[in-house]
């Protein structure tokens, strides 16, 4: 492709997009810069404090749990109070707790915080993407949401770097920046970043209020809780790259700078090819989209089962990573649709819950599996999940009639959007 081509290209990917989404971007990619303590917490619990790798697992496990915790109670916030305060009040308890858990020393006290910091740092999750569905026109959000998936994978392949050469100095310099930069976060997002909750519409005397939106709504949605359950699957598959492949690549004698090799792959090519994957699929069917997003998911980590050298391994990853870069803004995207504008907080909870679900359940499911059977029979368990999720997805969605993006100005693209009601408990 020519300069012209490509600059033709960057222009159309950014192009339309409102200026508040940009600040989101922005606050995004400041938040994944900062995340250290996630990629150097395991050595420093073992290496800096002297704990044991089954201590360290706790801590993790407990990190998880907080994440699932927060993420129902994050989405009724975002409904609740609103988009914004719940970004702030997420992002200003994560600064304050990741730092607090760089001066722990008592092991209980390190666990405690640690679920804390899990909890407080999965808080915004439910917020921003229903902020950026509520700002971003229908027929934007595969785009936006692609964008935004990249600046985090951007933000997390750059912090992931920094981690090593931060460690290497001081262990508490990690969380103080990754307090720093959250704070950072909060600041933009308290200065540039306007709430966007849609408003309640005037309504003449004597006329129904709209039903409002709970979690035991959204529960009975039952086509929602099946794509749910459906994501549940796909993210049980996804999360084996960095719990069940590093333990396979040691079995087989490859070292943990082997494993980074590999899985290094995985963000460089959503790095490198997120956006312009966007752009040939966007206005593709999205049924179709996730389907085959969950086949080759299966398909990559099933091949997993004949590598035995680093480049093998990386080439399996290059599979399963095309995959995840069509089944994130896509599996988004559809999450938005199925959600009504006044519920977006406690529907885009319920679908964070279930990836934190997974990330809890995944080390328990490799572990298991390669203890008593194999590493072989976990990559093919995998793709049988992605067998089943793919089937699953053609069976929901064979009738479901997935609105049309809207093409018309933001103004008049969905005015529904902007007459909902107060939502309650």
């Amino acid at each position: 492709m020519s300069v012209a081509g490509l600059r033709k290209a960057a222009h159309e990917t950014v192009a339309g997009l409102p200026r508040e989404f940009w600040w989101l971007w922005t606050s995004t990619l400041v938040n994944r810069l900062g995340a250290f303590v996630a990629t150097f917490m395991a050595l420093y619990l073992t290496l800096d404090r002297g704990y044991s790798a089954s201590y360290a697992g706790l801590v993790a496990s407990l990190h998880g749990l907080g994440g699932v915790v927060s993420s129902l109670g994050a989405g009724v916030m975002t409904d609740r109070l609103g988009r914004r305060p719940t970004m702030l009040i997420a992002q200003l308890s994560t600064a304050v707790s990741v730092a607090v858990l760089g001066f722990m020393v008592h092991p209980v006290a390190i666990a405690g915080v640690a679920f804390v910091v899990g909890m407080a740092s999965n808080a915004s999750r439910p917020a921003v993407q229903a902020m950026m569905a509520d700002i971003v026109r229908p027929e934007d959000r595969v785009r936006a949401f692609s964008l935004n998936y990249w600046a985090i994978n951007l933000g997390f392949a750059v912090s992931s770097a920094a981690a090593g050469f931060i460690a290497e100095y001081s262990y508490l310099a990690g969380f103080m920046g990754e307090a720093a930069l959250t704070l950072l976060c909060a600041v933009v997002v308290f200065l540039k970043v306007p709430e966007s909750r849609p408003e309640v519409a005037p309504r003449a005397a004597g006329t129904p209020a709209p039903d409002d939106v709970k979690l035991t709504t959204v529960l009975r949605d039952g086509r929602y809780m099946g794509v749910v359950g459906l994501s549940f699957l796909v993210a049980l598959i996804f999360q084996q790259g960095y719990v069940g492949l590093p333990v396979a690549m040691g079995a087989d004698g490859l070292s943990s700078s082997d494993f980074g090799t590999a899985i290094a792959v995985n963000g460089v090519l959503i790095v490198a090819l997120q956006i312009p994957v966007t752009r040939f699929i966007q206005h593709r069917d999205p049924r179709l989209l996730l389907i085959l997003s969950s086949l080759i998911a299966g398909c990559g980590f099933g091949l997993t089962a004949f590598a035995g050298s680093v480049g093998v391994y990386a080439l399996t990853v290059c599979v399963w990573t095309l995959a995840e870069i069509v089944n994130a803004p896509t599996q988004t995207g559809i999450v938005v649709q199925l959600s009504p504008a006044h519920g977006r907080g406690r529907y885009q909870g319920m679908y964070t819950m279930s990836w934190s679900v997974a990330a809890l359940v995944a080390p328990l499911m490799s572990g298991f599996v390669i203890d008593h059977y194999g590493a072989a029979w976990l990559w093919g368990t995998c793709a049988v999940l992605g067998t089943v999720a793919a089937f699953g997805y053609w069976l929901l969605m064979r009738k479901l009639d997935l609105p049309e993006p809207v093409v018309a100005a933001s103004a008049s693209a969905a005015p529904e959007e902007r007459a909902v009601a107060e939502p309650a408990v």
